[in-house]
């Protein structure tokens, strides 16, 4: 199957319309002996990727394919950069790995600059594997910290936290709701700042955001900000597709800071450039600084799983003291925070978070474009970094969605396949269309993709809504 995008492995869709050849040989064995995440394990049938360079995956039948999601929104670096690669290799020449029993200079050297990056000044670092545990490890130590072994967790509708069953049943995702028990996990949910559907009844951007924090601070009053251990919320890009606007998290941080409730940023998805700053919580400076956040996926760049929880000063302080009943026996694995430390330099020496904030801002200017040309785009959110959203609609002016909530129509299941025959793989869910390409992708590179994908849209999208009004 085409690349299944995510936030944390969101599927494309099942039975597309595949437009390449037959599976080979390869592909035939794994789909037979491994199971393979979001996805229906009878109908996988992906390409066999072979290497990488830049924003393009190089395939065992030697084919190019531009990859216009970075994967699963995470090789933000691009495939095989060279200065990850070769931190990699001199550190599995020095030590593979020794446990967080015992010290790790790229460990330690890692975390010194997260602290540095963020202005975590006196703060601490929690390194795990990926997101979905560096989120639970979030909302452990901030409980711990509150003195609130089993307190709420307040967390959107609409949400994604990662697949374990405690961060489902944090996230909003109807596609996981019958496995997950929010209650045994102390989950209360609260509307989101979806602007272009609020659920508050307004058409003002702002407002919605504003109602959308006043709408968690409802939740805290209500349940009792004595009781709630923290607040855990996307600041921006997430595979649910909601880019919230700008008046909503500076009022939330407000909401959560008047009522001592602790605030962690889910930022797996959106940190290292992906929303045009290092950490996307960065861009309403230290009115928007959490108490907590989480990391992966950009950390490393994706070329070894890591995940980090950053905590504050004041949150590490109080565990200064305490017994941390948790574990892991590969966290701060020492490979995997050498590819990390280069991952940042990398960011840094490139101007990367930079380019990704100029390029997004390009690439929505012709998203914009794009839409006045296609009535089937009902809106274009994102254009702060290399992130974009495009919402599909039967009928612009009704805003009829093309399939309901969270439902993939085939238009877009065929739309990922043709794209993939043209060699670019787009990521889609529901009736979306997430962009979110590697921080390296040339000028022309994202012109092209983007031109394909206003072909693609107007063949398999606009053609099929014609077709049903007739």
């Amino acid at each position: 199957m085409p690349h299944r995008p995510h936030r944390r492995g969101e599927p494309a869709a099942a039975g597309a319309e595949r437009g390449a050849a037959a599976p080979s040989p390869r592909a035939i064995e794994e789909r037979d002996s491994v199971l393979h995440s979001w996805c229906v394990p009878a109908e996988w049938d992906a390409p066999t990727i072979v290497g990488g360079r830049g924003a393009r995956l190089i395939t065992a039948d030697g084919r190019e394919i531009l990859d216009f999601s970075s994967l699963a929104e995470c090789s933000n670096l691009g495939h095989q950069h060279p200065a990850v690669v070769r931190a990699i290799r001199a550190q599995a020449e020095r030590l593979c790995f020794v446990t967080s029993a015992w010290g790790a200079a790229p460990r330690a050297a890692l975390a010194r600059a997260l602290l540095e990056r963020s202005g975590f000044h006196g703060g601490r670092v929690f390194f795990t594997l990926g997101g979905a545990d560096a989120n639970e490890h979030a909302v452990k130590f901030a409980r711990q910290a509150r003195g609130l072994p089993r307190g709420l967790v307040v967390t959107r509708e609409r949400s994604y936290h990662g697949a374990s069953y405690a961060c489902m049943a944090w996230s909003g995702d109807a596609r996981v709701a019958a496995a997950s028990d929010p209650a045994a996990h102390g989950s209360v949910k609260v509307p989101p700042p979806y602007a272009y559907r609020c659920p508050f009844g307004t058409n003002d951007e702002a407002e919605c955001g504003r109602r959308a924090a006043a709408a968690v601070a409802e939740a805290l009053d209500r349940h009792g900000p004595a009781q709630v251990a923290a607040v855990l919320m996307e600041p921006d890009a997430g595979s649910n597709g909601i880019v919230p606007p700008d008046s909503y998290w500076p009022a939330l941080r407000a909401a959560t800071r008047a009522r001592g409730v602790y605030l962690i940023a889910d930022e797996v998805m959106s940190a290292f450039g992906r929303c045009g700053e290092w950490f996307a919580w960065q861009r309403h400076g230290e009115a928007g600084r959490p108490d907590l956040m989480t990391l992966a996926k950009g950390l490393t760049g994706a070329h070894l799983p890591l995940g980090a929880v950053v905590l504050s000063a004041k949150v590490a302080g109080r565990l200064e003291h305490a017994m941390l009943h948790t574990g892991l026996t590969y966290c701060g694995h020492p490979l995997a925070c050498a590819a990390g430390l280069a991952a940042l330099d990398a960011y840094a020496d490139e101007g990367l978070i930079e380019r990704a904030r100029r390029l997004g801002g390009q690439m929505y200017t012709m998203l914009q474009d794009l839409r006045r040309r296609m009535p089937c785009v009902g809106e274009v959110r994102g254009g702060r970094g290399l992130f974009a959203v495009l919402e599909l609609v039967r009928d612009r002016a009704t805003r009829a969605p093309l399939a309901p909530w969270p439902q993939t129509p085939a238009a877009l299941r065929t739309l990922v396949a043709r794209g993939l025959a043209a060699g670019v793989s787009f990521a889609v869910r529901g009736n979306l269309v997430l962009l979110a390409p590697p921080l390296v992708i040339g000028e022309h590179e994202l012109a092209d993709a983007l031109a394909l994908l206003e072909r693609l849209l107007r063949e398999c999208v606009a053609d099929e809504v014609r077709e049903e009004a007739r």
